[in-house]
């Protein structure tokens, strides 16, 4: 251990030193067999999930998911981006059309989360550095539309428009994955199915978007202490 600790700049930051040398003696070991496999066979991952670079909320943790089980995309307020072939960098639909055409998922949800800065910049359009200029303000205007919408609807209590905002831009970006033919295609011909799902950090619990009335609704399930 202390000759792998000095191979490495002395700026590398501990917890992740400490956290690798952790998961080759612990996970790593236990799942080995299965980490050659993935490395010599490639990944097969019949879901993918579209969530938010926000540090609380990995998908990975979330769903206990072992390596090679989920293709994750995460960017800021989980946003899937309107359909452009424009011959710009696209990272998000990059990332779709491997999951899609490459690997074949069978399964694409979109989750958001409650508390969400991405979606807060959206709605309030005044946070610094959060100007329409600067990455993040361009970003979040794909969402202009929808948080106008849940700013002008006066039967949302004010406390209450963040998480109506967070679970809008989750069926407004399911909406655009419609828009990308190589995800409507594989929609119609029931060979991919799309959801939504949301969040929430402080209790720990799930929402799943349920396409008929356009509700989510918590998973239930035992809560240990």
């Amino acid at each position: 251990m202390s000759s792998l600790r000095s191979a490495l700049p002395a700026t590398f930051p501990a917890r992740l030193s400490d956290g690798y040398l952790a998961f080759r003696d612990g996970r790593f070991r236990q799942e080995n067999e299965r980490y050659r496999r993935l490395a010599e066979e490639g990944q097969n991952p019949s879901i993918m999930i579209i969530g938010c670079s926000d540090s609380r909320v990995s998908p990975e943790v979330i769903f206990d998911a072992g390596p090679g089980e989920i293709f994750v995309v995460r960017n800021v307020a989980n946003i899937v981006p309107p359909y452009k072939s424009d011959g710009e960098l696209h990272g998000t639909s990059a990332a779709l059309e491997f999951a899609v055409v490459a690997l074949k998922v069978r399964h694409i949800v979109v989750m958001g989360h409650g508390r969400c800065g991405g979606i807060r910049a959206a709605l309030d359009g005044t946070d610094e550095p959060l100007t329409k200029s600067d990455f993040i303000g361009r970003w979040v205007s794909v969402l202009a539309d929808t948080a106008e919408a849940v700013r002008c609807n006066h039967a949302i209590a004010p406390g209450l428009r963040y998480k109506a905002l967070e679970h809008e831009a989750v069926k407004a970006s399911i909406a655009n994955l419609m828009g990308f033919p190589h995800i409507r295609r594989r929609v119609e011909t029931g060979e991919l199915v799309l959801h939504g799902a949301w969040f929430d950090v402080a209790e720990g619990e799930l929402h799943v978007l349920d396409p008929e009335n356009g509700t989510f609704a918590v998973i239930e399930g035992p809560l240990c202490p």
